[in-house]
């Protein structure tokens, strides 16, 4: 009885680690790039939103100037992760969500 639990998680342990693999054709896809040719972000395209309310709207418009594939909105006390995204604007907002700082990051 022993044995084959053994096979049978052995088994679901490859079946699982099976559909983890890709070929060499979607590996090798090309980088997504951005309307202004890169995939950089460039805070200093966004500092235009600098004491403005923040909106979705202005996010996005941000971030389309930026060159950013990913945009959010910062507040004084949001916990956020500390990896470093070349490609992601960051608008920092105060407590009234009035934009303080645009970075990339």
């Amino acid at each position: 009885m022993p044995w084959k639990l053994a096979s049978l998680g052995t088994l679901m342990a490859v079946a699982m680690l099976a559909g983890c693999t890709t070929t060499s054709s979607e590996s090798q896809k090309d980088p997504v790039a951005t309307e202004t040719g890169h995939s950089r972000c460039e805070a200093t395209a966004a500092e235009f939103a600098v004491g403005k309310k923040a909106s979705p709207e202005l996010l996005e418009q941000a971030r389309k100037k930026a060159g950013a594939q990913n945009a959010r909105f910062l507040k004084p006390d949001d916990m956020i992760t500390l990896e470093y995204r070349s490609d992601r604007l960051n608008l920092n907002t105060d407590n009234n969500l009035v934009i303080t700082r645009a970075s990339c990051g």
